[in-house]
């Protein structure tokens, strides 16, 4: 499949989550074998304003193409000259629409979902962006904001209409969140409503899921979110998977723990050990989640504070695996 000028390496893509898919995430989950990685959320009035944290979150490796940073915001020419700026970063690939976060604060501000709940808006936001970017330019967004407004298959037409170039659909409204099940159904429905590519989003969490959203929904390009927290492994086994028909065995815990350790390191790094220490705790949590004693050991994860502290907690969790404890 094809983004406008652009061709991912496969139709498996690492989803946008906030204060997850930085740029280590990225560049660990790009190895891996995901096939487009999109960044976090970045804020257009930060970025207007010239604010260095919304800077920093822009930084993307070579190796990590192609690579789509998402922006979020809700006036549209903001957005725009977010979008202008975008074309001089030679490392960014695909310029991607913000109209699903569910966070109270974004909601209240009247972007994320909440842009869906006026559908005029939306179109000039990706009107304007797409006006403004020599970059393709996609928008992700939910089934609805609640079940009194269904209107993914509104916004999407809006979306081609104004100039997207492919668009992403959560199956989930924002009053649902992150809980129950996905509607894979208003995926196919949306697939079948418009002419640009379809990315199917939600309960992607093994192999078998992405080829069963696949073949029901018809959709060009699985995106994996939650499922890959704690799990980078999940993009080469999907991979494989739709390419062979052959499913990898799952990772042991010894890959995982390494896993952990070089991203922990990774992280350090890359944002300082007080910083990167701070947020590898969640992702140990992750790859950790399962193991022998991983509740007790979440305790003392989030009380380390150094490199070291953290690696010797890996290599305690290591020595439980290898005692069969």
């Amino acid at each position: 499949m094809k983004i406008g000028n652009v061709a991912p390496d496969n139709n498996v893509f690492l989803a946008p989550m906030a204060g997850i898919t930085d740029k280590v995430f990225r560049t660990i989950c790009r190895e891996m074998g995901c096939g487009l990685a999109y960044s976090e959320m970045v804020s257009a009035k930060g970025m207007h304003y010239n604010s260095k944290n919304t800077v920093r979150l822009l930084e993307v490796e070579q190796t990590e193409r192609p690579c789509a940073v998402q922006i979020f915001g809700h006036e549209p020419d903001i957005m725009a000259d977010m979008a202008r700026r975008l074309n001089d970063y030679e490392d960014i690939d695909i310029i991607d629409i913000n109209m699903g976060c569910p966070a109270p604060k974004i909601v209240k501000n009247g972007e994320g979902s909440a842009l869906t709940l006026d559908p005029e808006l939306a179109g000039r936001i990706i009107n304007a962006v797409a006006s403004a970017s020599r970059k393709p330019v996609t928008v992700k967004f939910r089934k609805g904001f609640d079940n009194s407004h269904l209107n993914a298959l509104e916004i999407a037409c809006i979306a081609e209409e104004n100039g997207a170039a492919a668009i992403t659909v959560h199956g989930r409204t924002r009053e649902q969140y992150y809980s129950g099940k996905a509607d894979w159904d208003i995926i196919k429905a949306v697939k079948e409503s418009v002419n640009i590519p379809v990315i199917g989003n939600g309960d992607i969490f093994t192999p078998l899921d992405a080829k069963k959203m696949l073949e029901y929904t018809g959709c060009d390009a699985v995106m994996i979110g939650r499922g890959a927290q704690g799990n980078p492994f999940l993009f080469e086994r999907t991979v494989h998977y739709l390419e062979t028909g052959i499913l990898l065995p799952e990772p042991s815990w010894e890959d995982r723990l390494n896993m952990a350790e070089r991203h922990m390191d990774m992280l350090a790094d890359y944002k300082g050990e007080v910083i990167g220490i701070r947020e590898m705790r969640k992702h140990m949590g992750w790859y950790i989640k399962g193991l022998p004693h991983s509740a007790e050991m979440r305790v003392k994860i989030n009380a380390a504070s150094k490199r070291e502290a953290m690696r010797s907690l890996i290599e305690y969790m290591r020595d439980i695996i290898r005692d069969g404890v």
